[in-house]
């Protein structure tokens, strides 16, 4: 079974929901022409990620546009992961929806590692990491910083994921792509990223967990990279057969873990030389 992601290199107009809810439908319609199964969008498109953002422009969970993209996607019968910056309890939370086939609403997540060392500080973070079932496949997402700090791809793992899409608006992509590739690899998942175009930005990319063949010999991971300029559409073609069966043999994701050893990772203490600014 393939399960292809259609990946949007485009950068959303700040702002301008109405414009930027007419190029996600257009780019559905594109995407479903082509076969996806899904349309993975850069961060917050509906909205723009404009910031810093009011509480009162950012969209409720309930937007009419929301459901606007929900009847597109019953009516071409294609997934999307929708993003936007939403209303939370009373700040603004920076949100994507996973949509079925079916235009259901089976998942909304909200970014758990806000940038809080800049204005994003004033965004309510969301507090779990999620995982769900889209046509029998099991989905997580990390927004954009979430995929900065390890513990979130091994989180989505340990929930079951097994392709993780990754909604994205920034720059100085190299080692980006490079720490996607290593998640990818670390926690035998299938990855992708959406990012918005532009100098220093782009690079929308894909990832399969299988770095090596049947024989032992490494291959190349990497599925689909963009460069930094173009906008459009890139599709992704994971072998979830493939994925499926390397899964279940080969050593890495949740299998020789010595989780003994790793509980440092839930010390809250920050110590030099990691003290900054904005830290709770």
């Amino acid at each position: 079974m393939i399960f292809k992601v259609a990946i949007l290199q485009f950068r959303a107009e700040n702002t301008n929901i109405k414009k930027n809810i007419d190029t996600i439908i257009y780019y559905m319609h594109e995407a479903s022409k082509n076969g996806a199964d899904i349309l993975l969008l850069p961060e917050c498109f509906i909205t723009g990620y404009d910031l810093p953002i009011t509480f009162e422009k950012s969209i409720s969970c309930e937007d009419d546009v929301i459901a606007k993209v929900c009847n597109t996607a019953k009516m071409l019968s294609i997934g999307v992961v929708l993003t936007s910056f939403t209303k939370g309890k009373e700040k603004p939370q920076n949100t994507a929806f996973v949509i079925n086939k079916s235009g259901k609403i089976i998942m909304n997540y909200s970014k758990v590692h806000t940038c809080d060392f800049a204005d994003e500080k004033d965004v309510e973070a969301g507090t779990e990491f999620k995982v769900c079932d889209f046509e029998g496949i099991k989905i997580g997402i990390m927004i954009c910083y979430d995929r900065e700090y390890p513990e979130s791809a091994r989180m989505l793992m340990l929930k079951g994921a097994e392709i993780i899409l990754v909604p994205n608006d920034c720059g100085s992509m190299k080692p980006r792509i490079q720490a996607l590739s290593t998640r990818a690899y670390e926690n035998m998942v299938g990855i992708a990223m959406a990012n918005a175009n532009g100098h220093n930005a782009g690079c929308s990319c894909a990832y399969s967990p299988i770095c090596w063949d049947k024989n032992g010999i490494c291959t190349d991971n990497t599925i689909v990279l963009a460069d930094d300029m173009t906008e459009g559409l890139y599709y992704a073609d994971f072998d979830m057969d493939a994925i499926r069966e390397y899964r279940s043999t080969e050593m890495m994701g949740n299998t020789f873990r010595k989780v003994g050893a790793y509980k440092g990772l839930l010390d809250a203490t920050i110590s030099a030389p990691f003290i900054r600014d904005g830290q709770e």
